[in-house]
């Protein structure tokens, strides 16, 4: 029955908000010592993806997903690669596309239920034929095309990948966003959504027949945006139609790899749905940890090693059965 039924997560006395743990760790965290070797890899539909590489010249290595608007050099990118590579993992950090500094090249970008472009990356990864061991570790958006990957491929991931790891899960992709748009949240949406309207804008600018940034202006929540751009662009036919088809949740029951679940009581983003209670005592591969706090990729801690809880918990999850044949 892989539900941990206590979590090792303690949080500082001073932050035990959600909130707190969300937004003080966005603005104020610094992680240095990370050196990241650019590769830019070219996708079957003939658009690109960076990678950004940290090695340590181990035999293991592990692909780091961001979450919405995100990319590599984001502190809690950088702090997971770090603890990777103290730990002996090299670290890849998949910038997803039109997120690395550059916009893509396609009409369309990247959306919370595309595992093609993980795939891609997984295979080219693995082309190199030096690691005996790959694994996976997302956050939030990421951490849903982790687990929504993995639970696609079913049994076929146990040649590919052994472990994965998904922290602040909206596994139930329209709680979430209905969550997102109460007034409580407002200052995560308000952010959110300045981002998205700038990336329509470049894309309208590149593509001025296919996209329009004129209805930007009725842009007031998750579902519009969804509706109006990410739906239409990625294949879907409306905002729950994405939501409904690109949560990871309905492919939990397919993991056949050992696959952990982080999600903080306290997330403001989390809904009960994105707690996965039941596939997690069904299946044998899934884990679910549900400390009491941490907020949205939080999980603050304090130690000389400047790592937060999530990292040391990450690497403790996958360098467990280490001893086993590699």
């Amino acid at each position: 029955m892989p539900l941990v039924d206590s979590s090792s997560y303690r949080p500082p006395r001073f932050l035990k908000s959600g909130h707190l743990q969300t937004i003080i760790p966005s603005l104020f965290r610094k992680v240095d010592g990370v050196a990241y070797t650019r590769e830019r890899i070219e996708t079957p539909d003939g658009d690109f993806l960076d990678l950004d590489w940290s090695r340590v010249n181990a035999e293991r290595a592990a692909i780091v997903a961001h979450g919405l608007e995100g990319h590599s050099k984001r502190a809690y990118m950088k702090g997971m690669v770090k603890a990777l590579n103290r730990n002996g993992w090299d670290a890849v950090a998949w910038n997803l596309r039109g997120c690395s500094g550059e916009m893509n090249r396609k009409v369309r970008f990247y959306h919370s239920g595309d595992t093609a472009d993980l795939d891609t990356v997984v295979r080219h990864v693995l082309k190199e034929k030096r690691y005996r061991r790959l694994a996976l570790v997302g956050f939030s958006v990421g951490g849903n095309i982790v687990a929504k990957y993995v639970g696609e491929l079913g049994s076929e991931a146990v040649e590919k990948i052994y472990r994965a790891v998904a922290i602040s899960v909206p596994c139930d992709l329209q709680g979430s966003a209905e969550k997102i748009a109460r007034p409580v949240n407002k200052i995560y949406l308000v952010r959110f959504l300045r981002m998205l309207r700038e990336k329509i804008r470049r894309k309208a600018a590149l593509f001025p027949a296919e996209i329009s940034a004129e209805p930007l202006r009725r842009v007031k929540s998750f579902y519009d945006f969804d509706n109006l751009y990410t739906a239409p662009l990625h294949g879907f036919r409306d905002a729950v139609d994405y939501w409904q088809r690109s949560g990871c949740a309905r492919f939990l029951h397919q993991i056949a790899v050992p696959t952990l679940i982080i999600n903080a009581a306290n997330d403001p983003f989390l809904t009960p749905g994105c707690y996965p209670r039941e596939p997690a005592r069904k299946n044998p591969c899934l884990y679910l940890e549900i400390p009491d706090s941490g907020g949205h990729v939080g999980f603050i801690e304090f130690n000389t090693q400047g790592e937060y809880w999530s990292e040391r918990r990450t690497v403790q999850f996958l360098n467990e059965g280490s001893n086993e044949k590699e």
